[in-house]
C-alpha cells in the first residue's frame, strides 16, 4: 500500500514538473493537429482515421504524407521506404537518448515509441528538479505531447465533419510546415550545409526523375550526403552557438 502511494506521489510530482515544459507544444500541436484532422476530413476520411493515426503513428510529417499514401494505389514497399526515410532522424534521436533512458524500466518502450522532435528536445535538455523521478518526468513529457496531438487531430476531424467551408488549398499546410522546418534549420546552422544539400539534391532529383517519382531517390541521396558530410555538418552546428 505504501509502495503504491509512493509511486502515485512520484508520478504526480513528475507531472507537475513536466507540464510547464510542454505548454508551448500544447498551442502548436492543437493548431497543427486540428489542421491535420480537417485535411483528413477534406480528403474523404472520417474523424476516426486521424484519431487512430495520432495514437499508432504519432509522427506529424508522416501523418500528413500518409493521407496521400492512403489515396494512392496500393504500394506497400514504397510506403514502407518512404515512412522510414521521413522518420529516419529518429534513429539519431534514439542513439542520443540511450543514456537518458537507462533505468526507466517498463516506461522505456513507450518513451521510445512516443519520441517526437519536441519530446526529444525537452527530455534531452530540460533540467529535472531535484527529487523528481527522471523516468516519470520523461514519460509525462512524451504522453502530454501525444495527448495534445491526439486532441487536436480528433477535434479537427470532428470539426471538418460538422462545418462546411471551402477547403481548397488546405493541403498546402504540409508544404508550409516543411518550409518552417527548413527555415529553422537554416537559422540554426552557420554554414547551411544541410539546407543547401536538401535544396540541391531535391532539385536534381526532380529534374531527373520527375514530380511523380523524385521523393524516394531524393531522401535516399540526402541521407547518403548527410552521412558523407557528417563531420563538417556537426562542426557547423557546434559553431552556431557562438555569438560571433
Amino acid at each position: 500500500m505504501k509502495h503504491h502511494k509512493k509511486k502515485r506521489s512520484a508520478a504526480g510530482a513528475a507531472l507537475k514538473a513536466a507540464f510547464p515544459h510542454t505548454i508551448p507544444i500544447l498551442a502548436g500541436f492543437l493548431f497543427l493537429g486540428m489542421t491535420y484532422g480537417i485535411y483528413m476530413n477534406a480528403s474523404g476520411f472520417s474523424f476516426v482515421y486521424p484519431m487512430i493515426m495520432s495514437l499508432v503513428i504519432f509522427g506529424g510529417s508522416l501523418e500528413f504524407v500518409a493521407v496521400q499514401m492512403l489515396l494512392s494505389t496500393f504500394a506497400p514497399l514504397q510506403t514502407l521506404l518512404m515512412s522510414v526515410m521521413i522518420q529516419a532522424r529518429h534513429l539519431f534521436y534514439g542513439i542520443a537518448m540511450l543514456d537518458k533512458f537507462k533505468g526507466t524500466g517498463a516506461k522505456k518502450p513507450y518513451l521510445i515509441f512516443g519520441m517526437c522532435d519536441e519530446s526529444f528536445s525537452i527530455n534531452c535538455s530540460a533540467e529535472i528538479p531535484e527529487g523528481v523521478d527522471k523516468g516519470w518526468f520523461m514519460l509525462w513529457v512524451t504522453a502530454l505531447n501525444q495527448l495534445y496531438w491526439f486532441c487536436g487531430s480528433t477535434l479537427g476531424g470532428l470539426l471538418g465533419s460538422l462545418i462546411t467551408f471551402n477547403t481548397e488549398g488546405l493541403d498546402f499546410v504540409m508544404t508550409a510546415m516543411f518550409v518552417v522546418i527548413f527555415l529553422e534549420q537554416w537559422l540554426k546552422e552557420r554554414r547551411h550545409y544541410t539546407a543547401l544539400i536538401g535544396v540541391a539534391v531535391s532539385t536534381a532529383c526532380l529534374l531527373i526523375f520527375g514530380a511523380d517519382s523524385f521523393l524516394l531517390p531524393t531522401m535516399a541521396c540526402i541521407l547518403c550526403m548527410l552521412t558523407v558530410f557528417r563531420k563538417p555538418i556537426e562542426k557547423s552546428l557546434e559553431g552556431s552557438d557562438d555569438p560571433k
